[in-house]
């Protein structure tokens, strides 16, 4: 039986978490209401959308570095809409 990695689980945390935003929306509109304050119940399930395929992107080895990739990207672009909230 294979070991499971760190980036793996690490990988299917935020996949939960993303899938977690379909689930129990409310729980995520402290959080994505600043930087999203116009739609934020559509911008939680986006970026809900986004964790699932980015965590199962890094979950899975053949995967894991596009997913990286795409992280990066997406921690960008929530940093600049922080940003740009004030």
């Amino acid at each position: 039986m294979a070991s499971i990695t760190v980036p793996t689980i690490a990988g299917i945390g935020l996949a939960a978490t993303g899938a977690a935003h379909f689930v129990a929306p409310d729980a995520f509109r402290s959080i994505t209401e600043p930087a999203f304050p116009k739609d934020t119940r559509t911008w939680t399930y986006r970026n809900g959308a986004s964790e699932f395929v980015i965590g199962t992107a890094i979950a899975v080895p053949a995967t894991r570095k596009v997913g990286l990739v795409a992280l990066a990207g997406y921690l960008g672009f929530l940093g600049y809409r922080m940003a740009t909230a004030r």
